[in-house]
């Protein structure tokens, strides 16, 4: 076998050789593997509203959220945690449903990956209570011996700044993210509305995002919102923005099943 391949091998190795020798032979093999290398990845762009799931109960980050959502990049939570479950059969049974497409429609950048020093993030929402996001965060180890996670303690003494948040809304708009004018002229209002319930401003948050919309005390203090309020009411809907995945999983599909629909 290893005879064999160094056979194949050699001749490969002195036509490539020969071929470095020219410039113009060269600069054409360039030409032609970077257009095989853009079709394969351009191609399935042509399908992408046959395989892209559609999902009518898709809802927006709240300004909140998606200030926590931006301190989660800025932190580099990203490197250790990817957003992405497989569809292998140990992923799902650990995590819960494989990632779709769909749930990612309003993510920029999106944070799928296979790179994982943590645990999958994807599916996240509800798993623990505020409290322990805050106690893991300020004290990896407190909560997790083994953890090899940094702290993030200063994210509760942070104050969130929540001035610039409609001019993010605005920039997100401008890529395909459907937020209102209303939503944009309020996001500094109903960030600070949804970390304090007993604010004037937690009924505009239900208002322009829906009923179902988490409105609490996520770090747990009153008097005024910080970076911890943030990337926890973030985590928190983490695999809720829509019940597609969960969806699929109880009409028994599966990746084979949904390609052949």
């Amino acid at each position: 076998m290893i005879g064999w391949l160094k056979k194949l091998y050699y001749p490969i190795q002195a036509g490539h050789y020969r071929l470095e020798k020219h410039s113009i032979g060269l600069t054409i093999g360039i030409i032609c593997a970077a257009m095989i290398g853009g079709f394969v990845e351009i191609a399935p762009l042509f399908t992408i509203d046959e395989t892209v799931e559609d999902a009518p109960d898709m809802r927006l980050y709240t300004p909140l959220e998606q200030a926590g959502r931006d301190i989660y990049v800025r932190e580099g939570c990203y490197a250790c945690h990817s957003q992405m479950i497989r569809t292998l059969a140990d992923e799902v049974d650990r995590y819960g449903p494989y990632s779709l497409a769909v749930e990612s429609k309003y993510d920029h950048p999106m944070l799928w990956g296979s790179k994982r020093t943590g645990p999958d993030l994807a599916r996240l929402g509800g798993k623990y209570s505020d409290d322990w996001h805050v106690a893991h965060l300020i004290d990896p180890r407190a909560v997790v011996p083994e953890s090899v996670m940094p702290h993030y303690a200063f994210l509760a003494d942070a104050p969130l700044d929540t001035a610039s948040l409609p001019a993010r809304l605005t920039a997100l708009r401008r890529v395909g993210v459907p937020y209102s004018d209303a939503m944009i002229a309020n996001a500094d209002r109903d960030a600070a509305g949804q970390a304090q319930p007993d604010s004037d401003g937690a009924d505009g948050v239900f208002d322009r995002y829906g009923d179902a919309t988490q409105v609490r005390r996520f770090d747990g203090k009153a008097g005024r919102v910080t970076e911890m309020d943030a990337l926890v009411a973030y985590l928190q809907i983490l695999g809720k923005l829509t019940d597609a995945a969960h969806q699929m999983e109880t009409a028994g599909m599966t990746p084979e099943t949904e390609a052949a629909q």
